[in-house]
């Protein structure tokens, strides 16, 4: 087998080339450290499902470099409206719960990686390989090798040798695969259609929820002047097309958008999944590939980031021959608690969005406007939705 370009034996191979292990490799290449990272897709993605930076990633994203890039192209949203049947249920202000970090970002997950990518390209030109399919992985205690598949001209495929091996290859993860961790995890009921239409609405850079008898539509603000509307349905419409998703939006909540001028549908279902460890041997998961969340509340690629700042000072000090058991046990201990955390929070989101009677809706509705008039409990709902630490906000 040939070896893959770089040095003869990496400090760390990151498997996975997405926002996640980009951002890892971007803070890597901050270190000096050696490392590829091998992606098995010949090209960036079009797609962009994930678009909500919260601001606890977008702290660390702005330590990487990238923080104005990506303030500057995105939305800032402020603040967030509950509706059901026409009337106002509660607002929540971000700005008021977190004066420190006052908005969630939302921006195209496509632009979001280009960004990560020019960033890393300047950092470490050559770093990350495209079309490389990792298939396998031997720990062999001081280094580990990693098989990738054949590449054009290479009947033979190539090989990876690295002290350390981050998998960040998402919800179906070789690495994790290849290390025989477990996961655990459970299939939702909850399925959803969601697009992008021009806004042509009045609500500007507001979130908006609408608590409907049918089931919740969400609707976020993009650039570019667009709009992205999410509804819960009660099968899975793959193969829907985007005139059906404007029928539902309008029978839902009266809001009318422009079929035609749609730039982004997909039908999608939920699922939780969590690997019992992070951390084995010479290897470590991050993001998807140790714990898959309900997209609804736009949680799982900032976890993602939050696991890579967490990680890449350990990886440091580790290679540089400190003591690092503590810090990688306490690494899994609260990454792994995080995630769980997001995972009850995506749940809660889901349950409030499903379909209610008329008359159980009102109550509901009622109820969460009671307890919402409280500007600490709305100040700490708005915390929790944003994945900063419940409590009084310091100004």
């Amino acid at each position: 087998m040939a070896e893959i370009p770089g040095p003869e034996l990496l400090d760390v191979a990151i498997v996975g080339g997405g926002p996640v292990g980009m951002f890892l490799g971007i803070l890597l290449a901050r270190q000096g450290l050696s490392f590829r990272i091998l992606e098995q897709r010949a090209g960036s993605s079009p797609h962009s499902r994930a678009i909500g930076i919260h601001p606890p990633a977008l702290a660390a994203l702005a330590q990487a470099g990238v923080g104005a890039a990506l303030d500057a192209e995105g939305v800032h949203i402020r603040d967030g409206v509950a509706r059901s049947r026409g009337r106002l249920v509660q607002g929540l202000s971000f700005a008021d719960a977190s004066p420190a970090s006052p908005h969630i970002l939302t921006l195209q997950q496509a632009r979001t990686e280009a960004i990560l990518e020019a960033r890393l390209r300047e950092l470490a030109p050559g770093a990350l390989l495209r079309g490389v399919h990792v298939q396998s992985m031997h720990d062999a205690g001081t280094h580990v090798e990693l098989a990738a598949s054949p590449a054009a001209g290479d009947p033979d495929g190539a090989t990876c040798r690295a002290r350390l091996v981050v998998g960040a290859d998402g919800g179906h993860s070789t690495i994790r695969r290849e290390l025989g961790i477990a996961t655990t995890g459970r299939e939702y009921p909850d399925t959803y259609l969601m697009g992008d239409f021009p806004d042509t609405g009045s609500d500007g850079a507001t979130a908006v929820l609408y608590l409907e008898p049918g089931g919740i539509v969400e609707s976020f603000p993009l650039p570019d002047g667009l709009r992205r509307w999410v509804v819960h349905t009660d099968s899975l419409l793959e193969g829907a097309s985007a005139r059906e998703l404007a029928a539902l939006i309008r029978r839902r909540t009266g809001t009318s958008v422009d079929a035609a001028a749609n730039s982004m549908l997909s039908a999608f279902g939920v699922r939780s999944r969590m690997a019992v460890r992070m951390v084995q041997g010479r290897a470590v998961l991050v993001g998807d590939a140790a714990h898959q969340v309900s997209p609804i509340g736009g949680q799982g690629m900032n976890l993602g980031w939050l696991d890579a700042a967490a990680l890449a000072p350990v990886i440091g000090s580790a290679l540089r021959g400190r003591p690092t058991g503590l810090l990688l046990e306490r690494f899994e201990k609260t990454r792994m608690s995080a995630a769980r955390r997001a995972s009850w929070q995506a749940g809660l989101n889901m349950a409030l969005g499903r379909p209610l009677p008329a008359s159980c809706l009102e109550v509901r509705n009622a109820t969460l406007a009671r307890v919402l008039h409280s500007t600490w409990l709305r100040n700490a709902v708005a915390r929790r939705f944003t994945m900063q630490p419940v409590g009084r906000a310091r100004q």
